[in-house]
């Protein structure tokens, strides 16, 4: 090293000569690592052009060609897809970027064939928020969907919809003239709600009959009481539960504390036309009717893994004897309730077997104000029985005919009547 610095500094011209061809073979490889960046870059370009171009609306993204149920997807054919309407849609200026999200993540969860597990875009959200929350703008009914058919489970008391003759069970086969038959819970709902005073018209299958019949609605602001109670012959509370909304455990305490100062011998609970709603409100009313400790419901995971829901004290109406009203509008967190009373109390279920929803959703609050709600679990009454598609049979059936409900005539009350009466003599 010392030589070689006494040279340079001795020799001038030999120095410069031996700085220039070091910068020439630094130039020389940058040179190659340039053109090599640049040819990988244009044949992946001409790739990515062809196929999965980068898109200003993404996430990781793994390409495999493993089979479609592998963990890992390809996911360039959507963007393929995606880039083709951009190009090619015949009104191209007009389409919306993120309603072209929500709506493929709404068919994704579609593909899922269970019409529990939805996306609701910020407006459905809202909306969906206003329903539990017991106020919203529309006609009143909670629909589902039952053999493939878009199928009302409860007109709300004293709604638009059963004030119009809507039933619990009636197929809605149109909407506005517009058929069902592809329709979405999510889509036919939107059809359905509207501006206070509007109206939609539906035109329904009733059961039992052959031809359909055209029901016009006027649209209003559903206001719903969750609980409501009145007594009848020998003091006999009849306390009904319209849905489990987030004001019910507090709607059930304010009737319980009626029941009580009543001094009330016997109850009729009446769980008709309730199409469900929060579990874990269902799970505080049966706290207060069944004594602490006792399973209200088992819920099962994918892994087949079980985790039991437990009451929690509060059992005020445990000693009080009761009968309970169901019917074929009386649908998951309802069922839940009854299955519940029936296995742990031994209580007798009067009146048409249920809906038969037996799973649980989860809903998870999204970014930009979306929410998705997912199944994330089927669930067994008490006893271990599961009542997906089946429902629950009550020990006494008793029907309810249109004749009945025309002549405000309630047969399956007062079975519940009768029943209970004897139970308290």
């Amino acid at each position: 090293m010392a030589e070689e610095q006494s040279l340079s500094e001795t020799n001038p011209q030999k120095r410069h000569n031996k700085i220039f061809k070091r910068y020439l073979i630094l130039f020389l490889i940058f040179f190659v690592l340039t053109g090599t960046f640049w040819v990988g870059y244009v044949s992946g370009k001409r790739t990515v052009n062809q196929t999965n171009q980068t898109h200003p609306i993404s996430s990781t993204t793994v390409i495999n060609q493993n089979p479609p149920n592998s963990d890992q997807v390809d996911f360039s054919l959507f963007w393929r897809v995606w880039d083709l309407l951009k190009e090619k849609y015949v009104n191209k200026s007009s389409l919306d970027s993120q309603a072209l999200v929500y709506g493929a993540i709404k068919g994704m969860l579609g593909a899922t064939n269970d019409p529990y597990t939805t996306f609701f875009d910020p407006k459905e959200t809202k909306a969906f928020s206003q329903d539990i929350g017991g106020s919203f703008e529309g006609i009143g009914a909670e629909l589902g969907i039952k053999d493939n058919i878009l199928t009302v489970i409860a007109p709300l008391e004293g709604s638009p919809a059963q004030k119009s003759g809507l039933q619990t069970g009636d197929k809605i086969m149109k909407i506005n003239d517009k058929s069902t038959s592809d329709m979405t819970i999510d889509q036919a709902v939107d059809m359905i709600r509207g501006k206070q005073g509007t109206q939609v018209k539906l035109t329904v299958l009733h059961k039992g009959a052959q031809n359909t019949t055209d029901i016009t609605i006027t649209r209003d602001v559903i206001e719903v009481k969750t609980v409501t109670v009145d007594f009848k012959n020998n003091n006999i509370a009849d306390l009904k539960i319209n849905q489990f909304g987030e004001k019910t455990d507090s709607e059930f305490d304010d009737a319980m504390n009626q029941i009580l100062a009543r001094r009330s011998k016997g109850i009729v609970l009446d769980l008709r036309n309730n199409p469900g709603g929060f579990l874990d409100k269902a799970v505080d009313v049966a706290s207060r009717l069944i004594p602490k400790n006792k399973v209200v419901v088992t819920e099962e995971d994918a892994g087949g893994n079980r985790n039991s829901l437990y009451t929690s004290g509060g059992d005020k109406l445990s000693g009080i004897p009761i009968v309970v009203l169901i019917n074929d509008g009386s649908a998951s967190a309802a069922e839940i309730l009854a299955g519940a009373l029936r296995d742990d109390r031994g209580v007798q279920l009067i009146g048409k077997k249920s809906f038969g929803k037996g799973s649980v959703q989860e809903l998870i609050d999204l970014p930009q104000n979306s929410s998705v709600k997912i199944t994330v679990a089927k669930w067994l009454t008490p006893n271990g029985d599961y009542i997906m598609e089946k429902g629950i049979v009550p020990d006494v059936e008793v029907d309810m005919t249109a004749d009945d409900i025309s002549n405000n005539r309630d047969p399956q009350l007062d079975k519940a009547m009768s029943i209970i009466e004897g139970m308290i003599k």
